[in-house]
């Protein structure tokens, strides 16, 4: 049990003090303002928002500067902040086939309908400090424009494509050698933010786990999975980011309403598959989708997709990122960081008594050791005159 914790009402209130005075910082430096945040630690911003269940990119900013940059404690305030607002419908599935690309990649086919669109990444840039960062700042005005809440904002000034573009896996469908799953339209998807993850899981409730699952966890999980610890030989087939419309469908309007846009990253991942009796071989995929600019989230979370299918596709399991269970039981941030962190409250009356059984198991040890004592020789030979 825990121990209230009496007579500390005054030391949590200057422990609070002290928490605003490390996060402020030195004074003599410009306060660092949430539009700041929001502009320029953007991809911190997504990460935020995606694992925290809420798409407000002000909100996501507000949360990282009042956790001093903390993004698991920045996310717990986000996700506590969601279960205070109204639900007021469900939204459409998206159609990401419409979405105004700024980046389109594919590792599986060099020409693709609609060209591959490198837009704004780390990929081709050398992993070495720019010490020229240091200088910019320095004199210039430490505020920044607000950007209307809802507003749609990229990381770049790239103009975004708006024409609809085909997905480069349809390439493969067409010749029936990329597998087609059809969405199950008599059962609605469980929502995971208003009822607990039970098992078995389906892949809807899964993929939802998935996209608010801790980017680091699901990366070690994905890394696991290609190192050989299922069966998993991936290829990129496709990475898009950029917005898409959400689109909401009143009781009393009978037709779908354009309600605004999100911006995000979605991943395909194309998996080897050498077929069952019933299913020719054929390749089979993992899907990734996360807030903003998440790549290595949305491919990470795909490779565990595909991992998870295990049982589906009649594959035997053989590592735990099979274990649908184990993966998405250990997933959430927000548990994990309260599981561990409960550890600084208060166990005095646990602890005193375990404290008093280890005492009582080395008082008996003792006893039972004075009567029968432990003989140094070995039992079979007699000891030496």
């Amino acid at each position: 049990m825990y121990v209230a914790v009496k007579g500390g009402a005054a030391a949590i209130e200057s422990s609070w003090r002290l928490l605003d005075a490390q996060r402020r910082g030195d004074t003599g430096i410009a306060e660092l303002s949430v539009a700041q945040i929001r502009a320029q630690l953007s991809l911190a911003v997504d990460r935020v928002m995606s694992e925290g269940s809420l798409y407000d990119p002000e909100l996501a900013a507000l949360a990282i500067k009042q956790a001093s940059g903390d993004l698991v404690e920045a996310i717990f305030l986000l996700r506590a902040f969601r279960t205070t607002l109204p639900r007021l419908g469900y939204a459409l599935p998206l159609d990401t086939a419409r979405m105004a690309l700024t980046r389109r990649i594919s590792a599986t086919f060099k020409e693709v309908p609609g060209g591959q669109l490198l837009g704004a990444t780390y990929d081709y840039t050398q992993r070495l400090l720019d010490f020229a960062l240091l200088a910019e700042g320095c004199g210039e005005a430490m505020t920044a424009p607000q950007t209307p809440v809802g507003a749609v904002t990229f990381a770049t000034n790239i103009e975004a494509t708006s024409a609809s573009v085909p997905r480069i896996n349809e390439l493969l469908a067409r010749e029936g050698l990329l597998e087609t799953p059809q969405p199950d339209a008599q059962n609605t998807p469980a929502d995971l933010t208003r009822n607990p993850l039970m098992f078995p899981a389906d892949r809807a409730l899964r993929l939802q786990a998935l996209a608010r699952a801790d980017e680091g966890w699901l990366l070690g999980m994905g890394y696991a999975s290609q190192r050989g610890y299922a069966n998993s030989h991936p290829f990129a087939g496709e990475i898009r980011r950029g917005c898409v419309s959400v689109e909401l469908e009143p009781d009393e309007l009978g037709f779908a309403i354009d309600i605004g846009d999100l911006e995000i990253t979605e991943c395909q991942m194309v998996n080897q598959f050498s077929g069952s009796r019933d299913v020719l071989p054929q390749f089979t995929q993992g899907y990734g989708l996360a807030f903003g600019g998440a790549e290595r989230k949305t491919m990470a979370m795909a490779l565990v997709d595909r991992a998870l299918r295990a049982d589906e596709l009649g594959e035997p399991r053989i590592a735990v990122v099979q274990d649908a269970e184990f993966v998405l039981s250990h997933a959430d941030n927000v548990e994990a960081s309260g599981f561990v962190q409960h550890l600084k409250l208060p166990h005095y009356v646990d602890f005193q008594a375990e404290l008093e059984l280890v005492r009582k198991l080395r008082a008996s040890h003792a006893q039972v050791n004075s009567v029968n004592p432990v003989n140094p020789s070995t039992p079979d030979q007699p000891e030496a005159a």
